[in-house]
C-alpha cells in the first residue's frame, strides 16, 4: 500500500507549488483518480493528494457577452441543467449530462472530465500485468497485437491506440472553446493532445482554472455506450456551427478528439445529400482494425444523425 499525504490547499498558488514538489496529483471530484490510484496501475504513483474543492471562486456559470465561462469545479450536473448553457451551447449540456451515473455527474467537474486518464483496458490494469508505453515502463502498446475493439479506429499516434474518453471534449473542440489554466489559455484542438498518461498537454504543476465556451446554438452531442446510463462513449460526435463555419468532431475514436472536414454544412444547409457526404469522409480516413471496424459505422451513423438534428 502506499503511503499518501493529502494537503488541503487554500488557493491555486498554493495548490501549484505542492505539486511543484514532485509526485503529486490534483483531486476534485475524485472520481477518476481514486480508482487510478486503487487500481494500482503505476509503478510509481502520485504521494501528494493535492484537494482543490475547497479553493473558492472555481464554481459558477457566467455569461460574459457572446462567452459562457464556466469554472473547473463546476460539476457536470450543474452544467447539463444550466439554462445559460442549454441555451448557448446545447452540445455542451447534451455532452455534460451523459457522463456515467447521476451520482457521478453530482460529483464530477468539468475541470476533472479534460484532465482524465486514459480507459485503455491495458492502461488500467495492473502496472506488473501491462507496463504499456503511456505508462512510461516501456515502448509497447499491447492493444496492437492484443484487445483493441474499442481502441482507435484512425491508426496510432505515438505507437498508442488509447481513445479520448472524454465526453465533454469532442464538444469544447467543436465550438473553438479556450480552456484556461494556472500558466496560459490553450486553443480546444491544442489542449487535448496527448502527453504521458494525460489526455491532454498541460504540466505537472498546472491546473486548470475556467473554461470558456463561445456560443453556440446551433450544437449537437450524440454519443453511442454499450451501457446507455453509465458507460463511457465507445463513438461520440459534435456537431456546431458558429458564424459560417461548421465542425464536427469524432470523441473516442482516436488519441484525441478527431475532426472531419465538414464544408458541406459550413453554411448552414443541414440537408441529407450533405450528412451522408460528410459521414463518408470516415471511410476514407479510417485505418482500423479487424476488431473495431464495427466503430466506423457507427460513426458514421451519429454524424448523420447529428447533422440532420440540427436541420
Amino acid at each position: 500500500m502506499d503511503n499518501i499525504k493529502h494537503y488541503e490547499a487554500t488557493s491555486l498558488d498554493d495548490a501549484v507549488s505542492i505539486l511543484a514538489k514532485g509526485k503529486g496529483a490534483v483531486c476534485a471530484g475524485g472520481s477518476d483518480l481514486m480508482t487510478y490510484l486503487k487500481g494500482f496501475i503505476v509503478a510509481d504513483p502520485p504521494t501528494n493528494i493535492v484537494d482543490i474543492k475547497r479553493i473558492s471562486g472555481l464554481s459558477y456559470i457566467k455569461k460574459d457577452g457572446d462567452t459562457l465561462k464556466i469554472g473547473a469545479l463546476t460539476t457536470l450536473y450543474e452544467i447539463a441543467n444550466s439554462d445559460d448553457v442549454k441555451n448557448n451551447c446545447p452540445a455542451l449540456a447534451e455532452a455534460a449530462g451523459l457522463v456515467a451515473s447521476p451520482e457521478i455527474r453530482f460529483q464530477g467537474t468539468i475541470g476533472g472530465n479534460i484532465c482524465q486518464k486514459p480507459r485503455c483496458i491495458y492502461y488500467r490494469n495492473e502496472f506488473d500485468d501491462y507496463p504499456c508505453k503511456r505508462k512510461g515502463e516501456s515502448s509497447m502498446c499491447y492493444a496492437v497485437a492484443g484487445v483493441n475493439r474499442y481502441h482507435s479506429i484512425f491508426g496510432l499516434k505515438d505507437t498508442c491506440m488509447a481513445v479520448c474518453p472524454s465526453d465533454t471534449a469532442p464538444v469544447l473542440v467543436a465550438v473553438g472553446a479556450k480552456i484556461v489554466t494556472t500558466k496560459k489559455t490553450w486553443d480546444a484542438k491544442d489542449f487535448f493532445v496527448i502527453k504521458g498518461e494525460q489526455i491532454n498537454s498541460i504540466d505537472a504543476d498546472e491546473i486548470v482554472k475556467e473554461i470558456q465556451v463561445p456560443a453556440a446554438k446551433k450544437s449537437v452531442y450524440k454519443k453511442f455506450a454499450f451501457r446507455k446510463s453509465i458507460d463511457f462513449p465507445l463513438v461520440s460526435v459534435a456537431v456546431a456551427q458558429t458564424g459560417s463555419s461548421a465542425k464536427v468532431i469524432l470523441g473516442a475514436c482516436f488519441n484525441e478528439p478527431y475532426e472531419i472536414d465538414a464544408a458541406e454544412i459550413a453554411g448552414g444547409n443541414f440537408s441529407e445529400a450533405n450528412a451522408e457526404a460528410i459521414a463518408a469522409k470516415v471511410d476514407a480516413k479510417a485505418k482500423t482494425t479487424a476488431q473495431n471496424k464495427y466503430k466506423v459505422q457507427i460513426a458514421k451513423t451519429l454524424i448523420k444523425r447529428a447533422i440532420l438534428s440540427l436541420a
